[in-house]
């Protein structure tokens, strides 16, 4: 059986995209032109697509170390039904991560052990999956981090090398009172990251409530505009898993 005509031109702009995306020169194209049979191209473009592969995979994997979760979670098998969504969210979207391409934050609010930081770190590492640079962090591990730079003269560094995470995810936000540099720091990280990109904050204290933890009715009432602004607010309801889970291996 006669083999399909190649179409030379199709395969050799295969061939430049894939080198653009590389990072490589176009040389390969004018050799092609020159010197390459349709064989040759397609070999080309089968050795492009598989170090495509290759760093893509690798990227993935350098993401996810970057991005330090405590645990690694997934959307496989997480139960919804603790989790009430705004009527402008569906569970789809929440599920595909078109939030953090447009910019747009999450507040997870609701009890201790509801779910909160499970769909945090999944959501995180679905974004790496999709090559999204993102960082994890508790509100405490932040404040000690940008307090200890504040203090050697780093900040600025260390700034930087966090929001260049297109994702940043913030856990246990109000778990524990911090002081005034402590919150004009977390404040410094939410205006910065404002229209930037995407937050994913996970907290058991409702709004009213973070005067009192961030010391400044102001500067907090600043945060809560920031973050919502662009985002939706997740309700959790229900009792603690670990507690359901707890009780349960009690009574067997």
């Amino acid at each position: 059986m006669r083999k399909p005509r190649v179409n030379r031109t199709s395969l050799r702009g295969d061939i430049s995209m894939l080198l653009r995306r590389l990072a490589f020169s176009q040389t390969a194209i004018h050799i092609c032109e020159q010197e390459g049979s349709a064989a040759l191209e397609e070999f080309l473009l089968r050795v492009l697509i598989s170090e495509m592969a290759n760093r893509e995979e690798a990227r993935r994997a350098r993401f996810l170390h970057e991005a330090a979760f405590p645990v690694y979670k997934t959307l496989a098998g997480y139960d919804f039904q603790s989790l009430r969504l705004p009527p402008n969210l569906s569970r789809t979207e929440l599920s595909s991560g078109a939030f953090i391409a447009e910019k747009k934050n999450l507040v997870l609010y609701g009890p201790v052990g509801t779910g909160k930081t499970h769909l945090a770190s999944a959501l995180g590492v679905l974004a790496c999956e999709q090559g999204i640079r993102t960082r994890f962090f508790t509100a405490a591990q932040m404040v000690v981090r940008l307090s200890e730079a504040f203090s050697n003269g780093s900040l600025e560094k260390v700034l930087s090398s966090i929001l260049k995470a297109q994702l940043l995810i913030i856990d246990e936000w109000g778990y524990v009172p911090i002081d005034k540099q402590g919150a004009h720091l977390l404040f410094r990280v939410i205006s910065d990251s404002y229209e930037r990109r995407s937050l994913i904050i996970t907290t058991n204290l409702e709004f009213s409530k973070w005067g009192s933890i961030f010391t400044d009715d102001q500067m907090a009432a600043a945060m809560i505009d920031r973050l919502a602004h662009h985002g939706y607010i997740l309700l959790f309801e229900g009792e603690s898993y670990r507690m359901k889970n707890a009780l349960m291996r009690q009574k067997r």
